[in-house]
């Protein structure tokens, strides 16, 4: 093997995480001021992604002193049995859950990150989707911000009791996991929405 094919290129195209941030306070405070936002940033694939509070520790920075100095990691690897540049996730936070599509991650664990993924953690939520490409040693994160909350739109809210309508209907889970709704069966507009 000669070195050009060896050497990446600009020609080669990059894995990309997409990384789409929502915080219900995140119009009235600067959150996302050190995030260079709706720009594609290259990133080398052998150093972990952090994001935190911490501008020294982490690569992405949050202006918000309720977010840990490392919040979480994105480490990328390969298998053997695959050519995509896949990615993990860990929790750096030694006091807060992570949630991962709704698995909670505690201190240090980690998980892979699907094509697409729900990630939490306090108020913040983050929609990450994985771009695959053909580049080896590095990959591209590009940030945005989204109006709305990402679980909203992906349709994976959190269970809970709530008034559905006018006249307070709930719908509520039995132990068999049956929903039922009690009390009028008249409801609005609202989705309602089960992981």
């Amino acid at each position: 093997m000669n070195v050009s094919q060896t050497i990446e290129t600009e020609e080669d195209l990059l894995p990309c995480l997409h990384v789409k941030l929502y915080h219900p306070q995140q119009s009235s405070k600067s959150l996302y001021g050190l995030i260079p936002l709706g720009k594609r940033r290259k990133h080398p694939a052998e150093d972990p992604l952090r994001l935190g509070r911490d501008g020294q520790a982490c690569t992405v920075a949050l202006l918000d002193t309720r977010v840990s100095r490392k919040q979480l990691a994105i480490q990328a690897y390969y298998t053997p049995r695959s050519r995509d540049m896949l990615f993990r996730i860990q929790n750096l936070s030694q006091s807060a859950q992570l949630s991962v599509n709704s698995s909670a991650l505690d201190y240090l664990e980690v998980v892979d990150l699907p094509d697409k993924a729900l990630i939490r953690f306090g108020q913040y939520e983050m929609l990450i989707i994985r771009e695959s490409g053909e580049a080896k040693a590095s990959f591209e994160v590009e940030f945005e911000v989204l109006t709305v909350p990402p679980s909203r739109e992906t349709c994976t809210c959190e269970p809970s009791v709530t008034p559905v309508s006018d006249t307070e209907s709930l719908m509520v889970n039995n132990l068999l996991g049956e929903l039922r709704i009690i009390g009028p069966s008249e409801t609005d507009e609202t989705a309602i929405c089960y992981s």
